[in-house]
């Protein structure tokens, strides 16, 4: 195991008013907090408002980075392996790299997540690409062009289709 140590010297201090929204007025909206380039490759970091029983992000896993979700509110749904948790507001989830994870909104609830992935890897643009995809701009398979730029694999899970019905 080796030892990652972020190159950064500043203190990254993102405002509310400045973080970039994606998704907004749809059942998904992503609130874009700090990206891996300003914490040195530390971690990135956005915030994750599903509408009731809307998904998040279908199975998929990171081969680089941990992912953690924090609930702030609401229900979740998560997928870690073959395992579907329900973490509800001030729980936790931590999923390693190379699990396949996925996320939603518990049927009939809303969910607010803080998600943290470290190390960092370069996120933003993989956001404003679903927001693309989400206004046909680009079509849903040009993902599968860019699964190893954001570290970002797509998968299946019938453990998660059979929770999320």
């Amino acid at each position: 195991m080796s030892l990652f140590i972020p190159d950064f010297d500043e203190t990254v201090v993102v405002r509310a008013a400045d973080a970039e929204l994606t998704g907004a007025g749809g059942p998904v909206t992503n609130q874009l907090l700090v990206d891996s380039p300003a914490t040195g490759g530390a971690l990135s970091s956005m915030r994750v408002t599903l509408g009731k029983g809307a998904n998040g992000a279908r199975p998929h896993h990171h081969g680089k980075s941990a992912e953690m979700f924090y609930v702030l509110d609401g229900t979740a749904q998560l997928l870690s392996g073959d395992q579907v948790v329900t973490a509800e507001r001030g729980d936790v989830v931590v999923v390693p790299p190379g699990t396949q994870h996925a996320f939603a909104a518990a049927p009939g609830e809303i969910a607010d997540m803080l998600v943290i992935i470290t190390p960092g890897v370069e996120r933003f643009e993989y956001f404003r690409h679903l927001e693309r995809i989400r206004y046909g701009k680009v079509p849903p398979e040009s993902l599968l062009e860019v699964q190893e730029l954001y570290d970002s694999y797509f998968g299946t899970s019938a453990v998660w289709d059979a929770a999320r019905g």
